[in-house]
């Protein structure tokens, strides 16, 4: 998995609403779930999802740390004790991307409700926005990708696109208590580096307004 850096607060004023925010390489980017200690230590330890993961469920990636720990509540949240850093290809991801549908209907962005229905059923892969959160998990004015991955889409993901699985709990718990103590600044220095994601427009022209 790429380094652990700091990472810098994007400006509420100049960041646009909907963009990719991640941390990445030439060839890679990381997202993150969280699970039960029995798929989440199992799924570090080989390096591959355990045969209990269901590929027949949509599953849920998210380029955003902090939206994670949101998510699964530093790790405290009963079946997400275990916080995973998954390292997977850019062509993968972007992949997912274009096959994608936003999770819901947006007048002006689909033809009509009945166009985006038939949409959603047969795209392997689905896009919300959700706000970005800060250190204290308070929500901010951007927005922040999650993409849910079904049917070929969760396949591709756990057979071929995943290049390493990270346990990052130690770390999330370790960030939860410098916020719990006030010191800001030090957990601001530990959270990994998310930079803008470099994908074209076109690419997300179909999955936001």
């Amino acid at each position: 998995m790429a380094r652990t850096q700091r990472c810098d607060h994007p400006d509420p004023v100049t960041e646009p609403k909907h963009r990719i925010r991640a941390l990445h390489t030439a060839s890679t980017i990381t997202v993150y779930q969280a699970y039960s200690p029995v798929i989440g230590l199992a799924a570090a330890r080989e390096g591959r999802f355990p045969a209990v993961w269901k590929r027949d469920r949509m599953t849920w990636i998210k380029p955003s740390f902090l939206w994670m720990m949101y998510r699964c509540g530093w790790g405290t949240k009963e079946g997400q004790e275990t916080v995973l850093a998954v390292e997977i290809t850019r062509e993968g991801f972007e992949w997912a991307l274009r096959h994608a549908c936003l999770s819901h209907y947006e007048r002006g962005l689909h033809l009509d409700h009945g166009t985006w229905k038939r949409q959603v059923k047969r795209a392997p892969a689905r896009v919300q926005w959700d706000p970005e959160r800060d250190l204290r998990l308070q929500p901010l004015p951007h927005r922040s990708l999650q993409l849910g991955l079904a049917g070929e889409a969760a396949r591709l993901y756990a057979d071929e696109w995943i290049v390493s699985i990270a346990d990052v709990t130690p770390l999330a718990r370790v960030i939860h208590t410098r916020v719990r103590h006030g010191e800001l600044d030090a957990a601001r220095q530990l959270l990994p580096r998310e930079d803008p994601y470099p994908v074209s427009d076109g690419v997300l022209s179909h999955l936001h307004p």
